[in-house]
């Protein structure tokens, strides 16, 4: 008896294992066959596919390369730096190829009229990709990427926080965040002998736009945030590096030094969120507040039969993680880039400072004050342009597609390289590689060849809901900043743009200030 079970249990163990290895066989040889011929017969080719690692060493080797060129400081095209793969397949096989991450198909797209079509499908077929777990980790399975039935319910909760009115009431709590910036500075300046003083840019407008939407959207302290921002960061590179390994089932539970890192700091994250969440809970008269925390509590302790509109606490906790971040990180590179520019660029800055000062003296900066700073919206929207904090966006297909002459299969993941097409001359003219807001001056789809060409935010059903606010944020910062002093970029600056999930300077952006003559 005993050795019929061990007959049987042996028969189980290699039925068990055959079905694994014809699985895995399926995964990562017959299907990239497959997939690779059904395009080729498309006239779309790419790359060729690597057994298990599909293109990363080719990437990895190519992106390595290109990491130790130093740009020209009046350059504004990083892509040879940073997507040197996309530009040199590109040369060899078209605007549209197909490549690989792993076993997973993608293809790139620079056509806009396809582009236009894929952004702005509204049928859901063309669903955000899934990514690796330690990119859930730092953004959380909040809004941005959602699908279906759970993205319509939480952008229809979420979308009241970012009506015009509310944000126009949070101006006032912005000015306050950087008028305490602007003292700090001052006080440092006052004790330079030589009046004047260096400062390293990335990391001073990510503490004060950390303290802007902590205190905006959440009603929480920078100070109490601190900690998520720091593990935030951290957790940044993890995930970045993680996009270009191959993700091996059930690797993600093996306790190894990556995954103890990582889960180390998603437990400060989460534990410090919803340490914060409870304490609204607790403290709340008569309601939870009309911020996006209070609106998005309102909907969990509110009446749970109302499904289209209920979230749970840990859907709360997510969404919490995703804008905490999204809304300060993109912020603080737009502040970052910006004021680099004007550092470098002293024509743009006078023009600047002097709509500033006729638009709103040395006051603090009222919502009708900032509608009229139209030159600061130019700049800030060709800072945008050419430093897109997201270089890419990407939606894989969720049954098989036709886009245009290409008949899409599913699984495939569609890449549009935003940073490319915005030097593309093609599109926005021979001056595509150059600074030139006044390109914006007729508005966004008057400015390229495109009515739809500017993808910073990218576009569609699923443009970014927080683009207001962002906007709003960086036109207070960079208008207080010019009331009060002037910019010389330091010697000590290297022009290496990045990119670790967002575009950043690789060692920060060191600017000379000086305080305003009265």
């Amino acid at each position: 008896m005993e050795g019929y079970l061990g007959l049987v249990s042996g028969s189980i163990s290699v039925i068990i294992i055959y079905q694994l290895l014809l699985k895995l066989f399926l995964i990562l040889s017959w299907r990239p066959y497959v997939v690779t011929k059904k395009y080729r017969e498309q006239g779309i080719v790419g790359p060729r596919y690597k057994f298990v690692f599909g293109c990363f060493k080719e990437i990895l080797s190519l992106k390595s390369s290109a990491a130790g060129i130093t740009m020209d400081i009046n350059s504004h095209d990083f892509t040879p730096r940073i997507y040197p793969h996309f530009l040199k397949w590109m040369s060899i096989y078209g605007r549209t190829f197909l490549f690989w991450f792993g076993p997973k198909p993608l293809i790139l797209i620079s056509d806009m009229d396809l582009v236009k079509k894929v952004l702005f499908d509204k049928s859901g077929f063309y669903e955000k990709p899934d990514l690796p777990l330690a990119v859930n980790d730092l953004l959380g399975k909040g809004l941005p990427l959602m699908n279906g039935p759970d993205w319509v319910r939480h952008r229809r909760v979420i979308k009241p926080a970012f009506h015009i009115d509310k944000l126009k009431e949070m101006t006032k709590q912005m000015t306050l965040c950087t008028e305490s910036m602007v003292e700090v500075w001052g006080n440092q300046i006052a004790h330079e002998k030589n009046g004047q003083f260096e400062i390293e840019l990335r990391g001073q407008f990510q503490e004060l736009t950390a303290d802007i939407i902590a205190q905006t959207a959440f009603g929480w302290s920078y100070m109490k945030g601190k900690k998520v921002v720091s593990a935030q960061k951290k957790l940044q590179e993890i995930a970045y590096a993680s996009i270009f390994q191959v993700q091996v089932p059930g690797l993600k539970y093996l306790p190894t030094n990556n995954n103890r890192t990582r889960w180390k700091l998603e437990k400060i994250v989460r534990t410090n969120l919803v340490q914060i969440i409870h304490e609204r809970m607790e403290s709340r008269d008569g309601g939870y507040g009309n911020d996006l925390l209070g609106i998005l509590l309102e909907t969990c302790m509110g009446d749970r039969k109302g499904k289209n509109n209920y979230m749970s606490l840990d859907e709360i906790t997510n969404e919490c993680k995703t804008f905490f971040f999204a809304g300060h990180d993109s912020t603080s590179l737009l502040l970052t880039w910006t004021v680099f520019y004007l550092s470098t660029n002293h024509e743009w800055q006078e023009r600047l400072r002097d709509e500033v000062l006729r638009e709103c003296g040395t006051e603090a900066p009222n919502a009708d004050m900032l509608s009229k700073l139209k030159l600061v919206n130019l700049v800030l929207l060709e800072v945008l342009r050419l430093y897109t904090p997201a270089g890419l966006v990407g939606r894989t297909t969720s049954q098989d597609m036709e886009l245009g002459n290409i008949k899409l299969l599913k699984g495939t993941t569609v890449v549009v390289p935003i940073s490319i097409l915005h030097r593309d001359k093609d599109i926005w003219g021979q001056d595509a590689d150059k600074f030139n807001p006044l390109r914006f001056e007729n508005g966004l789809s008057k400015a390229a060849k495109h009515p739809n060409a500017f993808l910073s935010f990218a576009g569609g059903p699923r443009v970014c809901i927080g683009q207001t606010f962002a906007m709003l944020q960086a036109k207070i910062v960079i208008s207080m900043l010019l009331q009060r002093f002037s910019f010389v970029i330091s010697p000590n600056y290297m022009h290496k743009p990045t990119e670790t999930i967002t575009l950043h300077p690789a060692s920060g952006v060191q600017v000379i200030v000086k305080p305003l003559q009265n």
